[in-house]
């Protein structure tokens, strides 16, 4: 994977920073002869992307991406890492401090937006920097905002200003974290550029480095998104993303189970609380998604009659598409303040502390795990 250098003279698409050429539709990067004169000039995948919401699925190595990210690590640079509040655990970038070398790392948490407003900032940076400690990664700082909404973008500024030192910034992050929004207020903010990067709710939307010139001489360097399959958002048809993701305040959902009941989530997902005394579990999912409660002897056969349909989506025709479930057993301990996280999906808060049971159903391959509770 070459790095495109976005300037006028660069064959380089100025949305995702592929390479343009004219001869392959099928490829990426492809521009119809017709648009070269198009300012500024985006491939025929961005120009879609931007004016009708659609886009063309498009392959790009994996193995590419891991030599990007390993060639971090032999520059003297701020890496930025940028994760998704909404899918902290599915977004981070597992085993990234052996690729950026001695870089510092700066934690820009994005969505905030999507937690009630009730949320205590302080305690939610203070769970962030447990969760990425357990996981390995040292930062310098950990910054929570929102670009779509515009929140906490001065404390990202401020941040980038008293860590950068004079340096190239690379920004990282998996697919759909918002990482292109980020971006682009950057450009519109410390950059005389007048391009803006593709943005989307398609996963992979940046296919190769893009270089946004400094004042001072150095770059910010968008990389291309991590594709991680284990999130719900890459495994959903196209067509579902809308319901799947959350693109305002979450408003909780708030049951009161006795063992031995289930909820569906959608067609997506099902919760069945298998053992413990009666309580509460707060879901914090889209609030586009359909929730039905039944009792555990009759999931299955619901299931089977309903699943596309009264249980909602995705349809019978999508699920065809999508892997079987497969079922993970999670048992919370008495006394434990957990949530149940399904990575793309959202999260369940275990709200009791007499202990509990909890059988998740999700396509294979999604990750499941319990956690320390967010809220």
């Amino acid at each position: 994977m070459r790095e495109q250098h976005l300037s006028q003279a660069s064959p380089a698409c100025a949305g995702c920073g592929v390479q343009l050429q004219s001869e392959k539709p099928e490829l990426p990067g492809y521009l119809p002869p017709a648009a070269a004169g198009r300012e500024p000039v985006i491939c025929q995948r961005c120009f879609r992307i931007r004016n009708y919401n659609e886009a063309a699925s498009v392959a790009v190595d994996q193995d590419d991406f891991l030599r990007l990210l390993g060639s971090i690590g032999s520059t003297d640079s701020l890496v930025v890492h940028i994760v998704d509040l909404y899918d902290f655990e599915g977004s981070l970038i597992s085993g990234l401090q052996r690729f950026v070398g001695n870089n510092p790392v700066l934690l820009v948490v994005n969505k905030i937006d999507l937690l009630p407003k009730s949320m205590n900032v302080n305690r939610l940076r203070n769970w962030v920097q447990r969760q990425a400690k357990a996981e390995g990664l040292r930062t310098v700082d950990v910054v929570l905002c929102s670009a779509k909404r515009n929140m906490g973008f001065e404390h990202v500024i401020d941040a980038l200003e008293k860590y950068r030192d004079g340096r190239d910034v690379y920004v990282v992050g998996a697919t759909n974290v918002g990482k292109s929004t980020l971006i682009n207020r950057l450009i519109r903010d410390y950059s005389d550029m007048e391009r803006e990067l593709t943005t989307s709710r398609y996963p992979g939307t940046t296919l190769d480095a893009v270089h946004i010139p400094l004042d001072d001489g150095k770059a910010i360097i968008d990389t291309p998104g991590i594709v991680y399959e284990s999130r719900m958002t890459e495994i959903v048809p196209r067509s579902f993303l809308g319901a799947l993701l959350p693109d305002k305040p979450i408003k909780p959902l708030v049951y009161q189970l006795n063992s031995g009941q289930t909820l569906f989530i959608g067609s997506l997902v099902r919760f069945d609380f298998v053992e413990g005394d009666r309580q509460s579990f707060t879901f914090y999912i889209s609030n586009a998604l359909n929730v039905h409660r039944t009792k555990l002897e009759r999931a299955e056969a619901l299931y089977a009659d309903h699943r596309g349909q009264l249980l909602g989506g995705p349809s019978l025709e999508e699920l065809e598409s999508m892997p079987a479930w497969t079922r993970h057993s999670l048992r919370v301990r008495r006394g434990e303040n957990k949530d149940v996280f399904i990575s793309g999906l959202g999260w369940i808060q275990v709200n009791g502390t007499g202990g509990a049971q909890i059988d998740i159903y999700a396509p294979k391959g999604v990750k499941v795990m319990l956690r320390e509770s967010m809220i």
